[in-house]
């Protein structure tokens, strides 16, 4: 007996064993019997044509054997929510429930939370859907709301759902679903490919109280985004990574109360569409990992200024991507809030052949900065990086017009657009001093690699590690290193070393701005790392 197929099945989404696609045709195919659905597929390895067949073409792909034709039987249109539910959550006799900790009831393996659990000894083996919290429908075939009100009758208390990776076709039963969730506060339909409405529709009370929402690889627009914005009235996190989204436009009216915002994987057209979302009032955290950004600009604030741009953001995220222009940094301390920044794999982190180095150049450069890739700046530690800068580029400073008498100081225009903190550093710690101005050593033999043992007598657990160190690094950068190596907490180090030649005598490295051969440490000594 042939499968019956949805009248509603083109354009429906359909899994077949493990694979997903979208239902593009449905009907008889030349030199066949019976009905074929045409399918194009997730993923085009499953495909065998464009849509085609025999010199006829029944749908289109957009790749070119992204497509192929099979029966109805073999195809899954899916179940409403709360059979789904059901299944998951093992609602029949058959099922092991007992009782977990805490106002829990445990499936098997699987733990529910559960709101004003009465009684225990009531609860038998039916569990009652209506206590259930946190529910996850992940990769269950989900694709209609089923009956009205249904949802509401029988699941009450829902605050969260995850409907990742079903067979949803359209925003609409999205909406359904929600809507019978009176006090839904976090939704991920993340991996459903679905149609959103492309005009301004009558805006659905459904996610009136929604704070995060994850649509991640749902083939979304930034238009679709801000026209379903509209019934997002308190949205506090927006996940919206792998949706080839390439242009902005201004969010009027919506997206207010955004906090986070997660453009990751999409490839922006330039830099500059992030002007377009730059007057967002309360976002705090933008992720811009791999959108294939080359730089950053905020024009309204000149050196030295701050931008009315992004006025709460504290975090950012632009790893991945293809900024090489140390100018790009030098725009980020033109954000008034920024406290913590992560940038790993830009071209940029290849400028420089000692990576500490690195860290110190974006620490001085940033002067409000508190996190760098995952990493706490400790106050010693920035000032170090600020008084290395200071000194690092002070000939530069001086053949470009910087002096020390003030009324003389006058560094060009294109000094300040290079080091636009320069200026500040000075009034923070002087003018540096001609003796200061030994520029930057490359690693030449004036400048050979010690190896060290490090230490911490204080732990006596953690193991010793052998580091190889320039012997013209600071005490100030071998702290910052043994900072993130030994994960400290803020407080201050204390450095000493105990001589390979002398044993028994220890030496303190007490200055942070003199170099380790300044105390004639040798290869084979050993740093001792208190705090």
């Amino acid at each position: 007996m042939a499968a019956e197929v949805p009248p509603d099945a083109l354009g429906r989404r359909v899994a077949c064993g493990t694979d997903y696609g979208t239902v593009r045709y449905v009907g008889s195919v030349s030199r066949t019997a019976g009905v074929w659905l045409g399918v194009e597929w997730d993923d085009p390895q499953r495909g065998k044509h464009d849509g085609s067949y025999e010199g006829t073409q029944y749908f289109r792909c957009r790749h070119p054997k992204g497509g192929s034709f099979i029966r109805p039987n073999k195809a899954n249109f899916g179940v409403d929510f709360l059979t789904a539910v059901k299944d998951r959550y093992g609602l029949n006799e058959k099922q092991d429930v007992h009782y977990g900790t805490g106002g829990t009831l445990v499936f098997g393996t699987k733990t529910v939370e559960f709101v004003g659990m009465d009684s225990v000894a009531e609860q038998q083996r039916q569990v009652q859907l209506n206590k259930l919290v946190d529910i996850s429908v992940r990769e269950c075939a989900v694709s209609q709301a089923g009956q009205e009100e249904e949802i509401n009758r029988t699941c009450a208390n829902m605050r969260h759902i995850n409907l990742s990776k079903n067979l949803i076709s359209s925003w609409d039963t999205v909406i359904a679903i929600a809507s019978q969730v009176q006090n839904l506060e976090t939704l991920n339909v993340s991996e459903n490919k679905m149609r959103f409405p492309s005009t301004s529709t009558f805006t659905s009370s459904a996610f009136s109280n929604l704070k995060i929402l994850a649509l991640n690889q749902t083939e979304i627009t930034w238009t679709e985004v801000l026209l379903c914005a509209q019934g997002w009235p308190v949205l506090e996190e927006l996940y919206l990574s792998s949706n080839n989204i390439t242009v902005l436009e201004r969010p009027d009216n919506v997206l207010q109360t955004l906090k986070l915002l997660d453009l990751s994987d999409n490839q922006l057209l330039d830099g500059n569409q992030l002007h377009l979302i730059a007057q967002l009032p309360r976002l705090e955290q933008l992720i811009l990992r791999n959108t294939g950004i080359s730089s950053i600009h905020f024009p309204d604030a000149g050196f030295g200024c701050k931008t009315k741009m992004f006025p709460s953001l504290k975090r950012l995220a632009i790893n991945d991507n293809k900024i090489s222009q140390w100018s790009s940094i030098n725009e980020l301390d033109k954000l008034p809030s920024l406290r913590a920044l992560q940038c790993n794999n830009n071209p940029l982190m290849d400028t420089e052949k000692n990576p500490e180095t690195l860290i110190q150049l974006i620490i001085a450069k940033i002067s409000q900065l508190e996190v760098l890739n995952n990493c706490e700046i400790l106050p010693a530690e920035r000032r170090g990086a600020e008084l290395d800068y200071r000194k690092i580029f002070g000939k530069d400073w001086l053949e470009a017009g910087g002096h020390w008498n003030p009324e003389k100081n006058k560094p060009s225009e294109e000094f300040l657009a290079a080091h636009p903190r320069y200026p500040t550093l000075c009034l923070k710690y002087g003018a540096p001093e001609e003796g200061e101005l030994k520029g930057r050593q490359p690693l030449t033999l004036k400048n050979q690699l010690l190896t060290l043992t490090i230490k911490c007598p204080e732990k006596p657990e953690q193991k010793p590690v052998e580091k190889k160190l320039p012997e013209s690094m600071t005490i100030q950068k071998v702290k910052g290193l043994l900072y993130r190596l030994f994960k400290i907490p803020g407080s201050e180090l204390k450095l000493s070393y105990e001589s390979s030649k002398l044993e028994g005598k220890e030496v303190e490295l007490d200055n942070d701005l003199k170099p380790l051969q300044f105390y004639s440490i040798e290869s084979g000594d050993c740093v001792l790392v208190r705090w």
